[in-house]
């Protein structure tokens, strides 16, 4: 686990950051060679690193888990049999736990939020599923209907829903539109 105190102190060790020694503590070896030779960018760099230091520490512990370098406080879901597979990585301390998800595409999201309601699915659903707006899930579900996997249709209510019919049980209380 990189540590924040750490990274401070080599930022300081560094001449307030000038030399980038805090980069190659994080393995941005890249960047850290840059402001070694550019003296921090000319200082701009070292300034701007002070005030994000806590965000690239953050990053630099969840690349390093993400790359298999994971240290006890990261757990691989399904790895240890602990928690059910495809969630993502956990990340926890003592404040707080978080998930940082595997990137799992739009269309893909939508296939398994399809599947869990049975072939219904509304524009706020798949918002809400994929983390997306709603103006971007409108598109997909669109953009589906228009290639013919899904379609349009309406609720005896009147709410306006997409179906995928593979993932259907029945055709319940819908009426084309």
């Amino acid at each position: 686990m990189y540590s924040l105190g750490t990274a401070y102190l080599l930022w300081f060790l560094s001449g307030c950051g000038v030399l980038g020694f805090h980069r190659f503590y994080l393995g941005k070896i890249p960047t850290g060679l840059l402001w070694m030779f550019s003296g921090g960018l000319g200082t701009i760099g070292a300034i701007y690193d002070f005030f994000t230091l806590p965000g690239q520490v953050r990053e630099a512990n969840i690349r390093r888990a993400l790359e298999g370098g994971a240290a006890p406080w990261f757990s691989r879901p399904g790895v240890r049999g602990q928690e059910p597979a495809g969630e993502g990585w956990r990340y926890a301390n003592d404040t707080e736990t978080r998930v940082v998800r595997e990137k799992e595409s739009l269309e893909r999201c939508i296939l398994r939020l399809a599947k869990e309601n049975k072939g219904i699915l509304t524009v706020s659903e798949v918002a809400l599923g994929a983390d997306v707006s709603l103006e971007d899930a409108k598109k997909a579900l669109e953009t589906l209907v228009k290639r013919g996997f899904a379609e349009l249709r309406v609720r005896k209510s009147g709410t306006l829903v997409y179906t995928l019919p593979e993932f259907m049980d029945k055709d319940e209380n819908l009426e084309d539109f």
